[in-house]
């Protein structure tokens, strides 16, 4: 069995910056990724028209002056190839494959408590034994197709948008389907109806999508970044989301309609999730709320011909903003193709799969492919791919059996030495990712730092640390109108899920300041050394 003082698993932004951040700081570190390189989600998410909704000059690490200075993005809103090239070069930069294991997926970790390590087992038969065991998987990473009746009797090609195949798929005269409409539908659906003889779109609920307005990087536009980057920086580090958007503090009632429909079309020519800082009352006032979801409505019965077709696209289920807001290039105009047709399997459920496409209520539809855009098991899904077992055999999965508990998503009280990146708890899919990411990388590379300068051994949340910060998590996300819609923040994707609102919606900024405010606090709710008198039972 060989050793290293932590192991890592996932090779995507999170673990190639925790890789840099352990190794400078003189830890041996061994990195498992599943995929065939890095890259993590962008590595996974090759389908068309696949794109960052996080503007460019942001979506990018900030811990190294020169790298920020020296890449250039070719678009305002980046595509993932670019994304992809991006993760290879500073891959390469800070020579991180020597220590990172591909095509190796972690099976299992068990904490042995009588040595105080993890025990991680790989899918190539090989056990390492690490003081410190990070899961670095991503939030959104573990693709899922629902349970159809009959799927496995069709016999033509398939696919999911969340592991797409690396080579090109010509879909050039093809009978093609695309069941979902989410953020991934979304995106490919424009792309894929300019390629198919005819695209059939599956939809069970609409959602919201706000135009990108994307366009060709200027070089103007990178130096108003580039020139001021670190002040930039700063200011993205304590806004809201971890990026940075004009917000308009005022209610959307304290101006009068026509300048409140101003406002909207002024955001919606901007492009972009901007769209949703047209007015500060927006995500907590459902009258409020209301005026921007009904603006959405109108622009889609402005562009989508057919006014089924536009009542059909249009969401009326839920507030806008409260699932995970798209946005789009084309993709409501696609809907006046004649090569494109929209099903609502809402009203009608697909009822079965059969050989050669599926049965829609009396009505039998042929396809030579299907592609599933039907999302992923968020949140948790990656983290119960492994078999995680923390002191006295506690399973993780059992001890979230009614939903995660963690302290700050960073911890779970009877698992020491486990870290979680952008875990449930944390802003993570609430946020820019990357701001996150390296948030809690430099958090739980210092812990282990000032665990060596002060010769500790473990560290673990307290429990009941862990259970005030779960009630908070809970608490702020009531205050807001995100519950109200059955999303996957909610885990309502996925049958049997427990429901609770997983990511921490108080903002990037305030959760950096609560744990900058713990650690000033010698660390509060975390104990260190010492075995807790915890057992699995409680």
């Amino acid at each position: 069995m060989s050793s290293v003082d932590a192991v890592v698993v996932g090779a995507g932004f999170s673990g190639l910056y925790l890789l840099h951040r352990l190794r400078s700081a003189g830890l041996t570190t061994r990195v498992f990724e599943r995929g065939g390189d890095v890259g993590g989600t962008w590595y996974w998410n090759r389908y068309p028209g696949a794109r960052c909704d996080v503007e460019s000059m942001q979506y990018s690490y900030s811990f190294d002056e020169k790298l920020q200075q020296d890449w250039h993005w070719p678009e305002k809103f980046s595509a993932q190839p670019d994304i992809l090239a991006y993760a290879n070069h500073v891959a390469d930069r800070f020579d991180l494959r020597k220590d990172i294991d591909f095509d190796t997926e972690v099976t299992s970790a068990h904490y042995d408590a009588n040595r105080s390590k993890w025990i991680a087992k790989t899918s190539k038969g090989e056990q390492v034994s690490a003081r410190f065991f990070i899961m670095a998987t991503g939030c959104i990473s573990t693709a899922q197709i629902p349970e159809f009746d009959g799927l496995h009797d069709y016999s033509g090609e398939t696919y999911h948008t969340g592991n797409w195949p690396h080579e090109e798929i010509d879909f050039s005269g093809q009978r093609l389907a695309v069941i979902g409409t989410g953020s991934s539908g979304i995106q490919s659906i424009p792309v894929l109806a300019e390629e198919a003889k005819h695209l059939t779109v599956f939809q069970r609920t609409p959602n919201y999508s706000i135009p990108s307005q994307n366009e060709f990087m200027t070089e103007e536009y990178e130096r108003s970044w580039k020139d001021i980057y670190s002040r930039r920086r700063a200011e993205m580090r304590l806004s809201a989301h971890g990026s940075l958007k004009d917000l308009n503090d005022v209610s959307a009632f304290s101006v009068s309609e026509n300048e409140r429909c101003e406002t909207y079309a002024k955001r919606w020519a901007i492009g972009g999730t901007g769209y949703l800082g047209s007015f500060n009352d927006l995500l907590t006032n459902s009258e409020a709320n209301y005026t921007a979801a009904e603006f959405v409505r109108h622009k889609i019965r402005e562009v989508v011909k057919n006014p089924i077709t536009a009542e059909l696209l249009s969401p009326r289920s839920y507030p806008i903003g409260t699932k995970r807001i798209c946005i789009d290039t084309g993709y409501f105009e696609t809907f006046n193709r004649d090569n494109v047709e929209l099903v609502d399997i809402n009203a009608s459920p697909i009822q079965r799969f059969v050989s050669d496409g599926l049965v829609v209520g009396e009505r039998k539809y042929q396809f030579d492919s299907i592609v599933f855009a039907t999302g992923f098991d968020a949140m948790t899904g990656s983290l119960f791919n492994v078999d995680i077992k923390g002191r006295d055999g506690f399973s993780l999965k059992k001890k979230w059996y009614a939903g995660p508990r963690t302290y700050l998503g960073l911890m779970t009280a009877s698992f020491p030495n486990f870290f979680m990146i952008t875990g449930p708890g944390s802003p993570s899919v609430k946020s820019n990712m990357i701001v996150s990411i390296e948030q809690h990388v430099d958090f739980v590379t210092e812990s282990i730092l000032h665990m060596q300068k002060h010769d500790m051994k473990l560290m673990e949340p307290d429990l009941g640390a862990e259970n005030d910060w779960v009630k908070h998590v809970q608490d702020v996300a009531n205050k807001t109108l995100f519950p109200r819609a059955n999303s996957w923040y909610m885990g309502a994707n996925i049958p049997g899920k427990p429901r609770l609102f997983m990511p921490y919606i108080g903002g990037v900024g305030t959760y950096r300041k609560i744990c900058e405010e713990i650690v000033a606090d010698n660390y509060r709710g975390f104990v260190f050394d010492k075995v807790l008198a915890v057992t699995a039972a409680e």
